[in-house]
Parts: structure tokens; sequence; C-alpha cells
């Protein structure tokens, strides 16, 4: 018998720990089932249709890029979201056929000592692009709002100190011309345990748990609070959220990729593609709903 990560602890917890409405949506659910109550569509977008949108998209990111390194444009695009939200599959989708020298993606682990001993930022600011650069940040600084609060990671006067400096930071990303994205990707309680079950039992995924993840089982609504947090005190007009619901990862991924393209213009730009993500399922902190979370 295959030995599970972390000694089975995910099934475990599913069996003897996660609430029965949760393990009732994942014993029912079909593979492509949406499992929370609420969400606007009841199964994930076609295949071949998510495949002939991902392409067209695809090709605009193509000619995005091009643009960015012909005029200097500068973009950062942050990628958040709890575990298991699919962050690095729709970072996958976006920068597939891009230019890695270019379109840089960023996932930085625990600071060194030397880096624990620094102004919170200064790490993330070494990662900024320069002229004609795209960074994706696979989680960013806003693990001080959320994740090192969970934890215990930082201290209550640490993470203030966090919330009162970071609207000078971002805004001094806005003022210097740096297309500046921060993208949310939400997933519900049921859909992320599933995940985490298939991540458990699937060899070639298995690298994609971590202790955290398996310590967060059982701080959802720690999490929760965290998060309502963090919306509180960082959606500005200058510097929004983008929220996704991202239950369905096919839909999730195109709308991140048009989240960034609809606001931004660049040379050859097809509107028609390049077109505002779909609004059921995208918007600000305020769609971020308590059935997604129960």
């Amino acid at each position: 018998m295959t030995t599970l990560p972390f000694d089975g602890a995910i099934t475990r917890f599913y069996e003897t720990e996660a609430p029965a409405h949760i393990r009732a949506a994942i014993d029912e659910g079909r593979k492509k089932d949406i499992l929370a109550e609420g969400f606007p569509y009841d199964h994930w977008m076609d295949e071949d249709d998510y495949e002939d949108r991902l392409e067209a998209l695809q090709l605009e990111l193509v000619k995005f890029q091009a643009d960015v390194k012909a005029t200097g444009k500068r973009v950062v695009v942050v990628f958040e979201g709890r575990d298991a939200a699919g962050k690095g599959g729709a970072i996958g989708r976006f920068n597939q056929n891009l230019n890695p020298r270019i379109a840089k993606v960023v996932a930085l682990s625990k600071p060194t000592d030397r880096e624990a001993g620094e102004w919170y930022f200064q790490r993330y600011v070494e990662h900024l692009p320069t002229a004609g650069e795209i960074v994706l940040f696979d989680r960013s600084w806003y693990n001080r709002g959320v994740v090192e609060k969970v934890f215990g990671f930082c201290t209550d006067d640490q993470r203030a100190a966090f919330f009162r400096q970071l609207p000078g930071f971002e805004d001094m990303l806005a003022d210097e011309g740096i297309h500046f994205f921060k993208i949310w990707l939400n997933v519900s309680r049921a859909e992320q345990l599933r995940r985490f079950l298939a991540r458990e039992k699937d060899p070639l995924k298995q690298w994609k748990l971590s202790s955290i993840d398996v310590a967060g089982l059982g701080k959802w609504e720690a999490y929760t609070q965290a998060i309502a947090e963090t919306f509180a005190a960082t959606h500005r007009p200058q510097t929004p959220w983008h929220v996704i619901r991202a239950d369905d990862k096919y839909r999730a991924r195109l709308a991140a990729i048009e989240t960034v393209l609809s606001r931004v213009d660049y040379a050859g730009k097809n509107p028609e593609v390049a077109r505002a993500p779909d609004t059921k399922i995208t918007g600000g902190p305020e769609i971020w709903p308590a059935s997604d979370d129960a």
C-alpha cells in the first residue's frame, strides 16, 4: 500500500473532523460538479469551449508581451488565495507561451535570517519589474495579512505596521506607472478539501502539499477572519482587489487573464477577446460570499 503524505492526515481530517455537510458535498459531487452553494454555475465550463477561449486569450497575451517589451511597460500581478485555490494553475496558463525573461514568476520561500531582519517589503521590492517586464507573484507581501496572522508567524504589532505601511507602498507602485493588479482566487471549503484529497492520492501532485496545508485544515474560520480583515484594510480605489470565485478552474483561469488584458491598452489588442471577465464570478470583496466559506 502506498504511504500517503503526512501519514494520511488529509483523509483523516475528512473522515473524522470535516463538517458533515462538507463531507456530504464531496461524497455526492461528481468530478466537475460545483460543490459550493450559491455558485452561479452547476458544473465546470465545457472543456472544448475553455480550450478555444484560452487559446484566443493566450494569443492576446503574446501581443501584450510584445507591447510591454516595446514600450517599456512594467506589470505586476499578485495572485493570492487560500491553499489549493488554483493560483499555480492560473499563473501557468498566463505565462505558458510567454518568454520567461520577460514574464517572470516569483514564489518566495520562508525568509532567511537576514531577510527576517529587513524591512518587511524589502525582499519583494528587489523582484519588481524593470522596463519591459511582467512579474507574476505566486503569493506576495499579503502573507503577513493572512497566513502569518493565522499561524502566529508575526506579532499583532508587526501586522498593524504592515497595514499602516501598505497603502503608501502600493500607491508608490501605481504612482511609478506600474500596471498593478491584485487577484484573489476564492475557493469554497468543500472544493478545497476535495482538491487536497486528490493531491494526497496522486503521486504526481503530492509535492504540492505542505505541513501548512495540513495544519490549516482546522483553521478555516481563522483564515476567513484574517482574509476579511485584509480586504477591509487593503481594498482601495487606487489598488483594488479583483476577486474571482474559483471553484471552476477553467472559468477562473480565463477570468484571471481577462482581468489584466481588459484593463491595459496594448498594440494589436482585440477587445472582443480581451474583454472584461465574467461578472457572475468576478468583482471586489463584496462577491466573497459566506456560503462559499461555510
